[in-house]
C-alpha cells in the first residue's frame, strides 16, 4: 500500500556543457523541475521534463511547478494507493499538464520500486534487454563543418544512431553534406514541426538521403495531414509531439500517419500509459524509442528503465551524462561503453543514488507540501 506522507520539489539551474538548438531556439542552461515523494522515510525521485519555453508544447518549468505544487501534489496526500498506476487516475481531471503529471507519477514509481525492494524497470515489466542501445540527437550547428566534426565525435564514442535537428534552411544542403561524409551511419531527422504540407515537394527530397525516419515534420497537434505526407514519402515518418495519450497512437496508426513511435515519459503523462502506448505499437509492428528532453540523471534513469520494454528495438537519445553536465545530480553518472550501449543498472528503484552535495549546489527553490 502507498501513502504519501510529503511531497519535495525542487527547481535547479544546470548549464549545458554546450548549447542545443532546435528550429525553437538555443538552450544553454535547463531548469530542471525534481518531484521528491516520501513514505516512512523513503523517497521516490520523479524529473519534470519539460522545457524553459512553451515551445515543445504548452507546458515549461515554472507553469509545471504551479501544477505540481497546487493540482497534483495535494491529490496525492492523505490518500492510499494500491501501486503507482493509480496516480495518473487521480489528476486525470487536469486537462493537459503531462509532464507535470509524468514528474509526480513517475516518483511514485520510484517509491514503489523501493518500497518492493526492487529495481524499477522490474515494477514497469521491463528487462527485455541487459543493455540498453543509444543514439544521440545533434542541434542545430553555427556551420556544416562544425555539425560534421559533432557527428565524427559522437560516432568515436560509440553511439549507433544520429538524429539531426533541421528546420527549413538547414535541411537539404545539410543532411547531404552528412551522407556524403557518413555514407553507412544510421541517421535520423527531427524537424520538431517546422513545416507544413505546402512543403510537401521540399521534403520529398528527404527520401535521397535513405534516412531511418523522418521525425514530427508538420503541426505538432497532428495525425491526419502526417498521413497525407507519409502516402508522399519513402522515408519512413515517426510521431513524437502529437502523440499525447495512447488513442492518438491508435489514431496514428490505423491512418498510417506512423511508421514508428517517439515515446517520452513526461509527453504521454507517465510510465503507465508510455506502457500502454509501446504495447499498442507492438501489437501493430510499429517500432517505437525513448526520446529525450535534455534530462539531469532521474529523468535520464526513468528513461533507461522504460527504454527496457521489449518493443524499444531502435536506439534512442538516452545518452552519456557527460553530453550534457559538467557534473549530474546522480551517482555514478550515466555513461555509454564503447558499442553505444548503456548498461541496464540493477539497484534499486530507478538504480543510481542521488548526488545530495551536488543537489544541493544547483537547487536555487525548494519547498514542502504536507498532508
Amino acid at each position: 500500500m502507498i501513502h504519501i506522507d510529503e511531497i519535495r520539489i525542487r527547481l535547479l539551474r544546470m548549464p549545458l556543457v554546450r548549447f542545443f538548438e532546435t528550429s525553437f531556439g538555443r538552450t544553454t542552461e535547463r531548469r530542471v523541475l525534481l518531484v521528491e515523494v516520501v513514505q516512512d522515510g523513503i523517497s521516490g525521485w520523479g524529473e519534470v521534463t519539460a522545457g524553459e519555453h512553451p515551445f515543445f508544447n504548452e507546458e515549461w518549468t515554472l507553469s509545471a511547478y504551479e501544477i505540481v505544487r497546487e493540482y497534483v501534489a495535494p491529490k496525492l496526500l492523505n490518500r492510499k494507493l494500491e501501486n503507482a498506476a493509480e496516480v495518473g487516475k487521480l489528476s486525470a481531471g487536469i486537462r493537459g499538464h503531462n509532464m507535470a503529471r509524468a514528474g509526480v507519477e513517475c516518483a511514485v514509481w520510484d517509491l514503489e520500486a523501493r518500497l518492493r525492494n526492487e529495481p524499477l524497470f522490474k515494477r514497469i515489466g521491463g528487462g527485455a534487454r541487459a543493455a540498453i542501445p543509444c543514439g544521440v540527437s545533434i542541434g542545430i550547428q553555427d556551420t556544416v563543418d562544425d555539425l560534421l566534426e559533432r557527428i565524427e565525435t559522437e560516432l568515436s564514442a560509440g553511439y549507433q544512431r544520429i538524429k539531426l535537428k533541421i528546420k527549413p534552411g538547414w535541411d537539404i544542403d545539410v543532411l547531404r553534406a552528412v551522407r556524403q561524409r557518413f555514407p553507412e551511419i544510421q541517421l535520423t531527422a527531427d524537424a520538431n514541426s517546422a513545416y507544413t504540407l505546402k512543403d510537401l515537394e521540399h521534403l520529398k527530397r528527404i527520401d535521397e538521403f535513405g534516412l531511418n525516419y523522418v521525425e514530427q515534420p508538420l503541426s505538432h497537434d497532428d495525425i491526419i495531414d502526417h498521413a497525407t505526407l507519409q502516402r508522399s514519402l519513402a522515408t519512413p515518418i515517426c510521431l513524437d509531439e502529437c502523440i499525447r495519450a495512447p488513442r492518438h497512437a491508435e489514431q496514428a496508426i490505423e491512418l498510417g500517419a506512423a511508421r514508428v513511435i517517439n515515446i517520452k515519459l513526461g509527453r504521454v503523462g507517465g510510465f503507465a500509459n508510455a506502457i500502454r502506448i509501446h504495447d499498442i505499437a507492438q501489437a501493430a509492428g510499429v517500432p517505437v524509442w525513448c526520446g529525450g528532453m535534455l534530462e539531469a540523471g532521474i529523468g535520464r534513469a526513468h528513461n533507461i528503465a522504460m527504454a527496457s520494454l521489449p518493443n524499444f528495438v531502435l536506439p534512442g537519445d538516452v545518452s552519456a551524462s557527460k553530453r550534457y553536465w559538467a557534473r549530474d545530480i546522480i551517482q555514478p553518472e550515466v555513461t555509454v561503453d564503447a558499442r553505444g550501449n548503456i548498461a541496464l543498472p540493477q539497484g534499486v528503484g530507478f538504480g543510481f543514488e542521488v548526488d545530495q552535495d551536488r543537489l544541493r549546489e544547483v537547487t536555487y527553490v525548494q519547498e514542502t507540501v504536507e498532508a
